[in-house]
């Protein structure tokens, strides 16, 4: 079986909650390719028995190519010590899921401040809403990994990335 992590990241974070759900699927999966939105056209994702999609919250959802503009801006202000990640300036999730298969499972994800969701948002639920009206079946329920207010990843959290990974994994195994 194959799985592809379709991911988009401003600051890494969303990258690295990538990165560890990718190494934890790989315990179920032959074969799996963590990818950045930019990256994923249809040679990459075709095929996939499950795609996982996230991307951080901006704006309580799914960012826009006005929200990643902003924090590739803000990451530039001296005051903030924020490094962007090299795949920030291209396509986002949005962007992707127009093109996605109208075909296949998938499991969606985002990153997002740690406060409550009323007051955050969360781009997961979107990006779970727009796959599922594309046509996808959805696998398991959307997962939020959380950020601090100076957007680090809270301690730990990769780790429960990368246990949600080998949940899904174990999950689908038991199923085919």
């Amino acid at each position: 079986m194959r799985a592809v992590v379709l991911y988009e990241s401003m600051y890494g974070n969303t990258h690295q909650v990538a990165t560890a759900i990718g190494d934890g699927l790989r315990e179920g999966f032959d074969e799996v390719q963590v990818v950045p939105a930019g990256d994923a056209g249809a040679e990459r994702v075709g095929g996939a028995d499950l795609l996982v999609v996230g991307g951080p919250t901006h704006a309580h959802s799914i960012s826009r190519a006005s929200t990643r503009h902003q924090a590739v801006e803000d990451a530039r202000n001296p005051d903030h010590d924020l490094e962007v990640d090299p795949d920030a300036e291209g396509p986002g999730i949005r962007d992707w899921i127009a093109t996605a298969p109208a075909t296949g499972r998938f499991a969606a994800f985002d990153t997002r401040v740690d406060l409550p969701v009323l007051l955050s948002g969360r781009a997961s639920k979107a990006i779970s809403r727009k796959l599922r009206h594309h046509g996808l079946e959805e696998v398991v329920d959307p997962e939020s990994f959380l950020v601090t207010k100076d957007s680090e990843l809270e301690p730990g959290e990769t780790d429960r990335a990368r246990d949600w990974g080998r949940q899904i994994a174990k999950r689908l195994a038991a199923v085919s």
